[in-house]
């Protein structure tokens, strides 16, 4: 089967800003367990709804090797070697 790709980016780059006094991990990177446990889960959950509206198109995520907190890839793919499905 023959297969074309394409690749979109959207990075997210996260940052913290602190008084000069600030000592390293006083709050033990509670700014980015928030990323993790809530903005991010929330975030996916939310992309995932939306393209689940575009009838034709699957989405999954893949793992290429990265970790998830670092990378999450997203496949949208659409399968053109199946015959669409008959409609009166």
């Amino acid at each position: 089967m023959y297969q074309e790709e394409k690749t979109f980016t959207l990075r997210f780059s996260l940052e913290a800003s602190f008084p000069d006094e600030y000592e390293d991990e006083e709050d033990n990177k509670t700014w980015a367990r928030e990323w993790e446990a809530h903005i991010k889960p929330q975030m996916l959950k939310l992309v995932f709804e939306s393209l689940r509206q575009h009838p034709g198109w699957t989405s999954h995520i893949r793992n290429r090797g990265a970790s998830p907190t670092d990378e999450i890839e997203i496949v949208l793919a659409r399968d053109f070697s199946k015959p669409l499905p008959f409609s009166i």
